[in-house]
This record gives C-alpha cells, sequence and structure tokens, in this order.
C-alpha cells in the first residue's frame, strides 16, 4: 500500500504539470527527489500517519531533487546513464558502481539490490543510486527491467 501511494504521488506530480515546464534536469531531479522523500515517508508513523507522511516526504523530496536537478550538466547525466546500464547489466547484487564528472565535480554511484525475473520473462533489478552535486547527496530507489534491445529501462 505504502509503495502504490508513493507512486501516485510522483504519478500526480508529472501529471499536473509540476514537472512539465521545467528543463530535463530539473525534471529528472525532481523525480529523483519525488521517490527519495516518498521511499523515507513510507518508513514513519502507521496506518493515516504514513500515508501523510508519504505525500509530505514526495513533495519535499520533489523541491529539493529540482535543485540538485539544475546542476546536473548534459556530460553529468550521460556519464550517470552509462554507469546505470553498466551496473545495472553486469555489476553483482550489493556492488556499486561510480562515475564522476571531473569538469563539474559531480558524482554518483548505482548499487543493484535485488534482482528478479518478472511475470513477463523479463529480468529486473531493484537499485539504489546515489548522486551527490555542489556536496549535496540525493539518494533515489528504483527498478529497472532489461528491454528485447539489451538496454535497462526504468519502470518505476
Amino acid at each position: 500500500m505504502k509503495k502504490l501511494f508513493a507512486s501516485c504521488c510522483v504519478f500526480l506530480l508529472l501529471a499536473t504539470g509540476c514537472v512539465g515546464p521545467m528543463g530535463s534536469k530539473e525534471s529528472g531531479g525532481t523525480l529523483i527527489g519525488a521517490g527519495t522523500g516518498a521511499l523515507i515517508g513510507s518508513q514513519i508513523g502507521g496506518g493515516r500517519g504514513t500515508l501523510v507522511a508519504v505525500a509530505i516526504g514526495t513533495l519535499a523530496g520533489a523541491l529539493v531533487g529540482q535543485e540538485v536537478g539544475k546542476s546536473l550538466d548534459r556530460a553529468d547525466r550521460l556519464a550517470m546513464q552509462q554507469n546505470a546500464q553498466y551496473a545495472l547489466e553486469y555489476t553483482p547484487t550489493r556492488q556499486s558502481t561510480a562515475w564522476r564528472n571531473p569538469d563539474s565535480g559531480n558524482y554518483g554511484s548505482i548499487t543493484p539490490i535485488e534482482t528478479y525475473q518478472a511475470s513477463s520473462g523479463q529480468y529486473c533489478r531493484e537499485y539504489l543510486q546515489n548522486v551527490v552535486v555542489g556536496g549535496q547527496q540525493q539518494q533515489a530507489y528504483g527498478t529497472a527491467c532489461r528491454q528485447p534491445d539489451g538496454s535497462w529501462k526504468i519502470t518505476r
């Protein structure tokens, strides 16, 4: 129930246009922050209090993530995406791979947490991603599944 509510909050942010007019860096940061905030919020309280914490965490995380996203340049995003594809394909569970942009000083890592085969037959991996921009660290938890062409696509 908690994960479903967190996913709905992120969907609502997108559907209401909250991230639509922003640049791509801000949109990505907003989504990462919203997911992280929702995850943190889901760990707080119980019953109705948990739902409120998830909603507040989602919104707060989106705002913080938006600010971090503004600072990721094209080279940062490319390094992060290449690292994610490599990590999801080749890195053993619970081992991290890192990326760093020497020009911006930004860096991060991705750690596959669990690997499984979905009912569709696709292989999927849950992962934890850390990004440090200007000394501020953001974490995101997600799931990616291998596509028929061998690439990995984030599914949540």
